[in-house]
């Protein structure tokens, strides 16, 4: 046994589940002593220009480490600055210790300033929240990890004041770590035998693989499942990169909308593993295809009517499946006719400004520049999402992020920091747009201080474009989605990245040449025509 800060307390119990950094914007209570106690434990502080950007920083290292991240921000606008990185963890079901300053009770009877309940402000997008106060600190952190790491994966808001942040406690430092919580399995709502029989019967299956397939084991399962199935397969754009866009087998993604029809249209069973409703524009439609369901859990609002279900952890229900797994009536030729349908799809290109490149052209010249190993890509919300996701092809897990289920503007820069930091051997490639990089630039002064091998390709058309497009299909003239294009590059330099200004495809190529190679943070400022994107939308969604 011996004595600790609860500050110590929340730093070992963060580096006991292998977190390697936090991120945040310190104020000068609880997080100057939470910063000391996370370099005590091997844990990286990264300063971050907003509490938003850290909090998505977090979500991000959260995915990659298929564990929890941690954000810091200072009590009152510190904590309401960071509210929509964690309505984004929330809803993309990301893991996050969200630590804010707080009031103790004498301070709250003196000072009104800046004061507000911060845990009732959170209540909405946490699973769980502390203070970590009673006897029993070491017990309530377990608890609030509990909480994160159950299905659905999500945040948690611990308020630390600077006062509690110093109280010694009496610990067993010698303790390990407990394991992360096993999902508990739920009563079937149809018996094995029927899950298994569908499987049996089937000769041409669909596999649609969520998010909830990106534990580890759970992705070996599938990996053998589709490898003796021989079968089309529909990711999310949450799962892209789960399984290789390269492997023969994967088709292009599921959202809910047109482009995975004919996949759908053409299979006798639908597979679904792991598939979250936060995932999708609207339900999966298989007709009369029956759909068997694998899923941690069941939801008031499911992504497919199952004929169907197994309920609980997902590798040892897809270990069950797997005797009855039998090489399909698929031919390799009809896949990749499948696949190739759905990339025609998005064949529409644009190109009518002569002076600017297609969003499709800036996605595949730099997948065509890309070199091994090939980067990894975030994905900013916007128009620009239709080509990036599509397009281009993930080869590893965690090689593609994205908001989602929350779909937040400003996501691509802060989640590429995190990528880049998390491995730096691989490059990154953040794909915004102008709107989005405009919530979020100072991140770029992050990006510069942490020397992060990443690359910005800002998609400049000077609009937002995705509300554009819905303005112009409700017949409105346009109005409030357009502004002067700005100069990124000139911005970019001013926080220290290597930049350029691109207009045509020449430039292009040899602006991203110089960005990859570089060891440091750049930033490709693109021209784009977004004459395009309405016949994408079209093609995806319907």
């Amino acid at each position: 046994m011996t004595q600790q800060s609860i500050a110590e307390l929340v730093a070992r119990g963060c580096a006991a589940h292998g977190v390697k950094r936090a991120f945040g914007v310190p104020g000068g209570g609880s997080s100057l002593d939470l910063i000391e106690a996370f370099d005590r434990h091997g844990i990286d502080f990264v300063l971050c220009r907003t509490e938003t950007g850290a909090a998505l920083m977090a979500a991000a290292d959260a995915e990659l480490r298929h564990g929890f991240g941690v954000a810091v921000a200072t009590q009152g606008p510190g904590a309401a600055s960071a509210m929509n990185g964690l309505a984004h963890a929330s809803l993309d079901r990301a893991p996050v210790l969200f630590i804010s300053d707080g009031w103790t009770d004498a301070q709250r009877a003196l000072d009104a300033h800046q004061v507000f309940d911060q845990h009732a402000m959170s209540a909405p997008v946490v699973k769980a929240a502390a203070r970590l106060e009673s006897e029993a600190p070491a017990l309530e952190f377990d608890r609030l990890v509990d909480a994160m790491l159950a299905a659905p994966w999500g945040p948690a808001h611990l308020v630390l004041t600077g006062a509690n942040a110093k109280r010694r406690v009496v610990i067993d430092a010698t303790a390990p770590p407990r394991p992360a919580p096993a999902s508990a399995p739920q009563p079937q709502t149809r018996l094995q035998a029927d899950a298994t029989a569908l499987l049996a019967r089937a000769k041409r299956p669909v596999v649609l693989l969520g998010l909830e397939a990106r534990e580890p084991r759970t992705l070996q399962q599938v990996v053998r499942l589709v490898q003796q199935l021989h079968c089309p397969v529909l990711t999310t754009y949450k799962a892209k990169g789960l399984f290789s866009d390269d492997a023969e087998w994967t088709v292009g993604h599921v959202t809910g909308g047109a482009a995975e029809r004919a996949t759908l249209d053409a299979a006798d069973l639908v597979l679904s593993i792991g598939l979250d409703p936060v995932e999708l524009i609207g339900p999966v439609r298989c007709g009369d295809t029956p759909v068997l369901e694998l899923a941690l859990f069941t939801r008031p609002v499911q992504p497919v009517r199952a004929a169907a279900s197994l309920l609980g952890p997902l590798a040892p229900a897809l270990a069950s499946l797997l005797p009855e797994c039998r090489r399909s009536q698929w031919s390799s030729e009809e896949i990749a006719a499948l696949r190739l349908g759905m990339r025609e799809r998005l064949g529409c290109a644009g190109g009518e400004d002569g002076a600017a490149l297609s969003p499709q052209a800036v996605v595949e010249v730099a997948l065509d520049a890309a070199a091994s190993p090939r980067p990894a890509i975030t994905v900013d919300a916007g128009a620009h999402m239709f080509s990036a996701m599509a397009l281009w092809r993930a080869d590893v897990p965690g090689g593609a992020l994205i908001s989602n289920g929350l779909a937040t503007m400003g996501f691509a820069l802060p989640a590429a920091i995190a990528r880049a930091l998390h491995d730096p051997a691989r490059p990154t490639l953040a794909f915004t747009g102008d709107g989005g990089l405009m919530m979020c630039a100072g991140e770029l002064a992050t990006a510069a201080q942490q020397r992060a091998r990443l690359c910005v390709v800002v998609f400049n058309d000077g609009a937002l474009s995705l509300i554009a497009l819905k303005q112009r299909n409700r017949g409105m003239a346009p109005a409030g989605v357009g502004w002067s294009r700005a100069d990124f590059a000139d911005v970019a330099r001013g926080f220290g990245l290597r930049a350029f200004s691109v207009h045509d495809e020449a430039g292009y190529r040899q602006a991203l040449r110089a960005a990859l190679d570089h060891d440091g943070p750049s930033l490709i400022d693109v021209r784009v025509d977004p004459t395009g994107y309405q016949a994408q939308a079209r093609a995806l969604r319907g």
